[in-house]
């Protein structure tokens, strides 16, 4: 984790946060939480995806014509099986990393807001009516 991505460390961690009763919020207490982070699936199927086709290209032209079948044919067959094996490849190397990634134990405030007490009650006139009533 770059320095950019890590949050501000106040120089004296141990006072309260008076930002937090400003905003109509009081810290209750401390606790510690578990961080784990996991890798974007789609962002390895897609790298996977498109290794495979890249692959399927070289291996098209890599090898010499085939009578049977054209060069677009040969690369279309080898594009689907590339492009499968590559997704698949892909998967398989991000639930590697979610497993075995680490997680870190931090230290999180518990908020309890400040709820107002006169909360105005709704209007039962308005209430009662269905709306598909017609009014007349």
């Amino acid at each position: 984790m770059s320095s950019a991505e890590q949050p501000a460390q106040p120089d004296t961690p141990n006072e309260p946060d008076l930002s937090a009763s400003a905003s109509g919020e009081s810290v209750v207490g401390e606790t510690t939480a578990v961080v784990h982070r996991s890798p974007r699936y789609f962002n390895f199927m897609l790298l996977g995806a498109i290794i495979g086709a890249i692959a399927a290209f070289v291996l098209t032209v890599a090898f010499p014509d085939n009578p049977d079948f054209g060069k677009t044919q040969v690369f279309g067959f080898l594009l689907l099986a590339g492009l499968a094996v590559g997704v698949a490849l892909g998967s398989a190397v991000a639930l590697i990393i979610d497993r075995f990634g680490r997680s870190r134990t931090v230290v999180v405030d518990k908020l309890a807001g400040n709820v107002p007490s006169a909360v105005p009650a709704p209007d039962a006139d308005h209430s009662s009516r269905s709306s598909n009533e017609k009014s007349e």
